[in-house]
């Protein structure tokens, strides 16, 4: 986003944290990266930050990974940290919200709130293999979910091929 000029702000949650611990191979690397490649980062528990204003303006919100915890926090309207707050701004202002949901299997109280937000305009974006592009990598695999996502806010990118018949 920043070889494209696009401001980000970013939030990581506590849980995040933990997540990426199990997940990375370097923990602090990724971090390190997170914070290089982002304009302002955020505790998760600063509900005065400036993303958790409506005045604050921005083209939309992408929660990735989304955790079912938060979001049937985004859906039922409870904001008990900044991720669900700002979240909650960008609905009440009409802003584009993307949320990537990452559980399997999925129970009916997660698809009830998938369908809940979607109806309200929220883009669910799973991140969903797609064997079209013939990937041969996590790294690819990984692309053509951050493809989609950037999709949703017509950013241009080459990280996968496109349908063609």
């Amino acid at each position: 986003m920043k070889k494209k000029g696009i401001e980000t702000h970013v939030v990581v949650s506590e849980s995040a944290k933990t997540v990426m611990k199990y997940e990375s191979d370097n923990f602090e690397e990724s971090m390190k990266r997170i914070e290089s490649s982002s304009d302002k980062i955020y505790a998760e528990n600063d509900i005065a930050a400036s993303i958790a204003s409506g005045s604050f303006k921005v083209d939309g919100m992408i929660v990735a990974p989304c955790s079912m915890k938060t979001l049937s926090a985004i859906a039922n309207g409870y904001s008990d940290n900044l991720v669900s707050r700002a979240a909650d701004v960008q609905l009440k202002q009409q802003r584009k919200l993307v949320l990537v949901p990452r559980e399997s299997p999925l129970n009916a109280i997660h698809l009830e709130n998938m369908l809940k937000l979607s109806r309200i305009g929220v883009w669910i974006i799973p991140p969903m293999l797609c064997y079209y592009t013939k990937p041969k990598s996590v790294e690819d695999m990984t692309d053509n979910v951050v493809g989609r996502v950037l999709d949703a806010f017509e950013v241009e990118h080459n990280l996968y091929k496109r349908w063609e018949k």
